[in-house]
């Protein structure tokens, strides 16, 4: 066990593997366990009871909350327990209590947290699970295998997503979402596979310009309005000249070729079926 020293404050009863690396700084709490050969960066805090197990690498500033667990071996029947798989961690990440982050499957795989993410209580990231900068997940938001979440995205509480999906950058899921289909960029995901508009207010908050809110709004109403399948939109895009957004917003709907996409939500439904 390493023990307390001036450049970190190590609680007396959290056990530290001698194969563990801690970072300048770094503060652990009462009954915390650190596993080797964890990397954990400059500035972090571990709260009480969190463990840190195994194939961990965790950049600066971070904090992990109380009963967390990161590393942990995937829920995956076929998971065989000696692979060196990873979870690696950015920097200035809040962690909060009782998060779950599963290693990758196979040798050399990962699951990937971005920076200055904020993963509320209860949050459960699977295995190879992508989150890239500046997301936010609500409570309990769970995450299924391969799932990829866009930079700049917000989860609402207790959103569930099905292994594969991805979600693209600037979008927005509406709590209790159930969503088993890939949601295009600056769009709002919501109910079961579907989407209800334009993330307009998200995307005012990220600094776009009424120009590039525009451009947002032409791409969505040729893909979801048009009467255009996916495939003739597509096409139908490549007639037309775009600005890098724009361009975003169709490679991705191009690219979604595991999951498709979400469809647009129906009026009918008691719900908008246009911009938000």
């Amino acid at each position: 066990m390493i023990s307390s020293t001036s450049s970190r404050d190590i609680h007396p009863t959290a056990i530290v593997h001698p194969r563990a690396v801690l970072g300048e700084g770094v503060r652990i709490g009462p009954y915390a366990i650190i596993e080797g050969p964890a990397v954990i960066g400059a500035g972090c805090t571990i709260a009480a009871h969190a463990i840190i197990t195994g194939y961990v690498r965790m950049g600066e500033n971070n904090s992990v909350g109380y009963g967390a667990i990161i590393g942990g071996d995937p829920q995956d029947n076929a998971f065989d327990p000696a692979t060196e798989s990873w979870v690696v961690i950015g920097s200035h990440n809040r962690i909060r209590e009782y998060v779950t982050i599963h290693r990758g499957t196979t040798p050399g795989s990962e699951t990937r947290v971005g920076n200055h993410c904020f993963l509320m209580g209860g949050v459960h990231l699977a295995h190879n699970v992508i989150v890239e900068d500046r997301v936010i997940l609500a409570n309990n938001a769970l995450l299924a295998g391969h799932v990829q979440i866009g930079a700049g995205v917000f989860v609402g509480g207790s959103a569930v997503f099905h292994q594969f999906v991805r979600i693209g950058r600037n979008a927005v899921i509406q709590g209790n979402a159930s969503i088993g289909k890939d949601v295009p960029p600056f769009l709002i995901g919501c109910r079961t596979n579907r989407v209800g508009g334009i993330n307009t207010i998200g995307l005012r908050r990220a600094g776009l310009s009424a120009a590039q809110r525009q451009e947002i709004k032409r791409a969505f109403l040729l893909l979801y309005k048009s009467g255009l399948n996916t495939t003739q939109a597509l096409a139908a895009a490549r007639e037309q000249t775009w600005s890098e957004l724009g361009e975003t917003f169709f490679r991705f709907v191009a690219e979604s070729k595991k999951r498709g996409i979400c469809e647009l939500r129906s009026s009918r439904n008691g719900g908008e079926d246009g911009e938000d």
